[in-house]
């Protein structure tokens, strides 16, 4: 990804003042006022062991972060307070690609007129590379998230596989990693007289990386905490 945001970064003028991997900057050490000298802004692709200490690192030198990696969100309290400490903007979203933040804002809509009826079960399905560290998707649960708050007969998700009948009231996401596939994300609707399917599929990387420098342009200059919703409300 770090490749990804550099190419990008620069078709758009915008530069990049230095790039950290694990070799440079291990459990954050590597992020210090010199070493973030002359940044506006950080964005963090890396891992759910070490993105809260990437975010406290950056904070601590007063630099606002936009961070796409999932895995951490039970860690948000902390991470709050850490934000108001250092009074620094930080912003954050499962999925960074403009498509998929549209998908969102379509899926919102039809569920709207999905729950006037009775008639459809709601299921999601997502499918991802064999190396990704987090299963769902931390972009599957944002849509299930969307679900729950749409859908009167949806309350909580099941994640994990159904060996039993599930309860009417659960929403099920499932999950296949395999090969080198970027990201399908399925939104199923089901009843007894046809389906519904809504897709997106990420073609490569490029769409993250395009919207993670929307954000980091959008975040400079800005505190507290954001998400894309925000950035997508205001554009």
């Amino acid at each position: 990804m770090g490749k990804e945001i550099e190419r990008i970064a620069g078709e758009r003028k915008i530069t990049v003042v230095k790039s950290f991997t694990a070799k440079n900057n291990r459990r954050g050490n590597g992020l210090t006022k010199q070493t973030l000298k002359g940044v506006d802004v950080c964005i963090d692709f890396s891992s759910p062991g070490s993105v809260v200490d990437n975010i406290r690192a950056s904070a601590s030198c007063g630099k606002n972060i936009v961070v796409g990696t999932t895995g951490w969100y039970h860690k948000l309290g902390e991470v709050r307070k850490m934000v108001s400490k250092y009074k620094i903007g930080l912003l954050y979203a499962p999925n960074f690609s403009l498509g998929m933040n549209i998908f969102s804002q379509v899926l919102a809509v039809g569920l709207q007129y999905v729950n006037r009826f009775n008639a459809y079960d709601v299921a999601i399905h997502e499918t991802h590379h064999k190396g990704k560290a987090d299963s769902p998707s931390g972009t599957a649960l944002m849509l299930g998230d969307i679900v729950l708050r749409h859908v009167r007969s949806k309350k909580s998700i099941l994640s994990e596989t159904a060996r039993r009948a599930i309860q009417p009231k659960q929403l099920h996401i499932t999950s296949a990693r395999v090969g080198n596939v970027v990201g399908t994300h399925k939104v199923l609707f089901d009843s007894e007289a046809d389906s519904i399917e809504l897709v997106h599929t990420a073609k490569n990387r490029s769409g993250f990386a395009l919207g993670a420098l929307i954000a980091a342009e959008w975040l400079t200059g800005k505190k507290g905490i954001y998400t894309m919703n925000d950035v997508i409300a205001s554009l």
